[in-house]
């Protein structure tokens, strides 16, 4: 089998500004970084809309991830590519990767085969520099709260009710609970604090959502980041470094323009982790996409249950977004382990275990339709499924009344996913109305995750720790109970047991902790075990990483 550098290779990819030109983007509204990637200037939103009518949002999401893998980004990748070829205008907006899953368990996020984008080892590791400049901006954000404790503490900070840590785009466990300041008088204050990894900062999540700078600077000001001695909210504005934070993040506002191997115009732009953050790409490359072509394709992180409810209920509402039609990507592999079926033995023809893991996708074809969205299932194909193994999954869609379409992007490229193609566009063209939040912000923060863990989750109920209630008095008092929520959970399972697969009944989700963030938004809730910082596996991806020939190789 061919590697995907060997496939990319096969490819000689456009000029970047062609790229554009077909978005209908002119060289002065770009920024190059060499021949292959570009930076798009937001001016391109406040210019005229050149297609006519107004363009059409797809959201792609899938049922719960497994090691098998599902190829969430390749059939996004493929189904863009197949509209092109259909003659329709399509741009995608995608999520950049990180760093710790790269060089961690997950490999690259830049799709695979015949469907991905290019070029793909720049996209994977340094890119353009968004993810230094987010982690730069966050820390020197606590750079400040620090030397602000050391000289003086004029806003009476509590050194033990510091809320701002410190990130790295890095899966390590070493430095999850960290002491700093040791050393003497002129080190600092010394106190406990620690990294999260930087898909989980806050300030990834602003960049994100931001309409623009403005927007961005308002958020950024009003950022929770610490308590003073007597209970007062301590802002990032209050630390005065909020015009350097966004010199830091000035070019990381502008989205980057990328292509598919055949060519589809790409805006790749934010990397939030869908089960510790919302799991979207930004808003502004949301809107660019739409601005410029007829068709924007974009993806939400993890299983519908995570980064597709955070699209609706944070994301599309926040930013008053329509979607216009759901993928569902579910494959023959994963539906086998949900039914029981162990990793190592997936290539054994087992219908009997496909039949016993559909319902993990019956509740998530539930949770489609409870949000009111046309909705297709897309059965990505892999080399070792049977006919009779797909059938068996058609047919539950049929029985269930959704549309589905086989789909073999990865060894077909665009043509391996007209039919999904197709599809797409039918469903789209029959939508009846805008989608319905599960939510409204104003409800009870109590009201609001319940809706979440029982009716997209399946949970009987919500458990609440005494952290947790006290978090929610905290809550109340600072006036944020009005805010959305963002669950922090496994993606491994509709609970918060990842060793839950299929589809769980009979269980809780237990609510261990409540954090604001008022830049970003929302209300993060943790249950779980669910860490912000990940830690390396015993064999990890950089293990298989080189350069060889001036390509880097072994990003799987």
């Amino acid at each position: 089998m061919k590697t995907d550098v060997q496939i990319a290779a096969e490819f000689t990819p456009k000029p970047i500004t062609e790229v554009a030109a077909e978005l209908g983007l002119s060289a002065e509204l770009l920024e190059p970084y060499g021949k292959d990637k570009a930076k798009v200037a937001l001016q391109a939103l406040k210019n005229p809309r050149q297609r006519p009518g107004r363009g059409r949002l797809v959201l792609v999401s899938a049922i719960t991830p497994t090691p098998a893998g599902e190829g969430k980004t390749t059939t996004t990748i493929g189904l863009g590519q197949a509209l092109s070829r259909l003659g329709e205008s399509t741009c995608l907006a995608l999520r950049e990767p990180s760093l710790g899953p790269c060089m961690g368990v997950k490999g690259g996020a830049t799709g695979g085969g015949y469907s991905q984008l290019t070029p793909a080892g720049s996209i994977n590791l340094h890119f353009t520099g968004d993810f230094h400049a987010v982690t730069a901006a966050h820390n020197l954000l606590a750079a400040a709260l620090d030397n602000h404790l050391h000289h003086g503490n004029a806003l009476d900070i509590d050194p033990q009710r510091v809320l701002w840590r410190r990130v790295l785009d890095m899966n390590d466990r070493s430095l999850r609970n960290t002491i700093i300041g040791l050393g003497g008088v002129n080190q600092g204050i010394p106190r406990e604090t620690g990294f999260d990894i930087t898909a989980a900062s806050e300030v990834m999540a602003m960049l994100g959502l931001a309409e623009g700078f403005e927007d961005l600077r308002a958020r950024i000001d009003r950022t929770l980041v610490a308590f003073s001695k007597d209970g007062t909210p301590i802002t990032a504005g209050q630390l005065r470094v909020t015009g350097a934070m966004l010199a830091l993040l000035k070019d990381a506002m502008m989205p980057n323009l990328v292509q598919t191997l055949e060519g589809t115009p790409t805006l790749v732009h934010c990397g939030p982790f869908a089960n510790i953050a919302h799991g979207c790409n930004s808003v502004v490359a949301t809107r660019m996409a739409l601005h410029l072509a007829d068709w924007a394709i974009t993806e939400a992180g993890f299983g519908f249950d995570l980064g597709a409810e955070k699209f609706f209920d944070i994301k599309a509402t926040g930013a008053n977004l329509d979607v216009d039609a759901v993928v569902l990507v579910a494959t023959v592999r994963a539906l086998k382990m949900h039914g029981g079926r162990p990793k190592k033995a997936l290539n054994v023809t087992d219908v009997e275990a496909v039949r016993k893991g559909l319902g993990n996708l019956d509740k998530h074809i539930e949770n489609m339709q409870r949000f009111g969205v046309p909705s297709v299932v897309a059965i990505n194909r892999f080399a070792d499924d049977t006919d009779e193994e797909i059938a068996v999954i058609s047919a539950r869609c049929e029985e269930l009344g959704v549309r589905c379409a086989v789909t073999d992007h990865f060894a077909r490229g665009g043509a391996g996913a007209e039919d999904l193609a197709r599809a797409v566009i039918e469903v789209a063209n029959d939508a009846p109305k805008a989608f319905e939040p599960l939510y409204a912000w104003s409800q009870p923060v109590p009201e609001k995750i319940e809706a979440v863990a029982t009716q997209v989750y399946g949970a009987d109920s919500v458990n609440w720790t005494a952290s947790a209630k006290k978090d929610l008095k905290v809550i109340n008092r600072l006036g944020f109970a009005e805010l959305p929520i963002c669950i922090a959970k496994t993606q491994s399972s509709l609970s918060d047991n990842p060793r839950l697969r299929g589809r769980p009944r009979n269980f809780d989700v237990t609510i261990k902790r409540v954090l604001i963030n008022a830049g970003a938004g929302f209300l993060v809730v943790m249950t779980g075990n669910i860490l912000r910082m990940p830690g390396l596996p015993r064999v990890p991806q950089a293990e298989h990483i080189d350069v060889e020939n001036g390509e880097i190789i072994g990003i799987a």
